[in-house]
């Protein structure tokens, strides 16, 4: 029987597959700079707060199981995977435990493209692979079957739009632009809700798979907490660059500005303040470190 929480995500689109000039692959340094920038933390939360002798006490024969959720298809997720059992090889020396099997799980929208994931899987990998299509906003394991749950810049991409963007009768109707920076406080304030609520969701969906003691890993674009829309560079400036010269097409008629007005970026950047707050009230898990990068 289908999952109730996972039929509102039917509607949802995966990165832009393929190798070519405009995939993912070959345009997601940043998000890859911020992977190798974390590298550190990440070892050090290992070391601090996964032990292993429990993790193992079970049984010495079950593999760690590891998720990457919103992996896409460029080479990062596998970087991501690499940098977590390499942290779990050095905990694993300084244990004295032997080193387990490991079992990477691969989680994007099933629209995803997994064939050139699969393709170009590192020839020398240490573990077994597996692709798990579905959203993240919804369960996808088993209760208690992970060890170490991983994601990096895809919790800033919404379930879904605030249908209050869309509401000509509403203080969000978002008319004229495609994102809510530089918009009225309402259109915000919407963006804000949907991500709260969706980061919710994750949570007490990953609450359910991940084991005790295990330790859930979330590299989160941020917003600085007070902006100056004039002089700062801040997250979306690209989207009111778009947004403006969508508008001037729909002045010299090449396409319509009702279709402008129904279409916004689905996707938010918390303030430092905002995010720290809703992680840190979220009674599955506790915080045991956060930092900004």
């Amino acid at each position: 029987m289908e999952n109730e929480s996972n039929k509102a995500f039917l509607e949802s689109y995966a990165m832009k597959g393929g190798e070519g000039p405009h995939s993912y692959a070959q345009n997601s340094n940043f998000q890859r700079s911020a992977i190798e920038a974390a590298k550190k933390l990440l070892q050090g939360a290992i070391a601090d707060n996964f032990d292993l002798k429990i993790i193992c006490v079970a049984s010495t024969t079950n593999p760690i199981c590891i998720a990457d959720l919103g992996c896409s298809t460029g080479p990062n997720t596998f970087i991501a995977a690499q940098n977590i059992m390499e942290a779990i090889e050095l905990q694993c020396k300084s244990q004295k435990q032997s080193v387990q099997e490991f079992f990477v799980f691969f989680n994007d929208q099933a629209s995803n493209d997994f064939n050139t994931l699969f393709q170009k899987l590192p020839p020398n990998k240490k573990y077994f692979a597996a692709g798990v299509p579905g959203s993240f906003y919804g369960r996808l394991f088993p209760r208690q079957s992970l060890h170490v749950v991983h994601s990096s810049a895809s919790l800033s991409w919404l379930s879904k739009l605030p249908k209050e963007l869309t509401d000509r009768s509403c203080d969000a109707w978002n008319k004229g632009k495609i994102y809510y920076t530089n918009a009225p406080k309402e259109v915000e304030d919407a963006y804000k809700s949907q991500f709260k609520m969706d980061l919710e969701t994750f949570l007490q969906a990953r609450a359910q798979e991940v084991v005790g003691n295990g330790i859930v890993i979330l590299l989160i674009p941020a917003a600085h907490d007070v902006i100056d829309f004039s002089v700062d560079l801040y997250g979306g400036k690209d989207y009111e660059l778009l947004g403006s010269c969508l508008m001037d097409m729909a002045k010299l008629g090449l396409v319509s500005e009702e279709k402008v007005d129904t279409f916004n970026v689905p996707t938010y950047f918390p303030h430092v303040k905002d995010l720290k707050k809703m992680l840190e009230s979220n009674e599955d898990f506790s915080v045991e470190k956060m930092e900004l990068i």
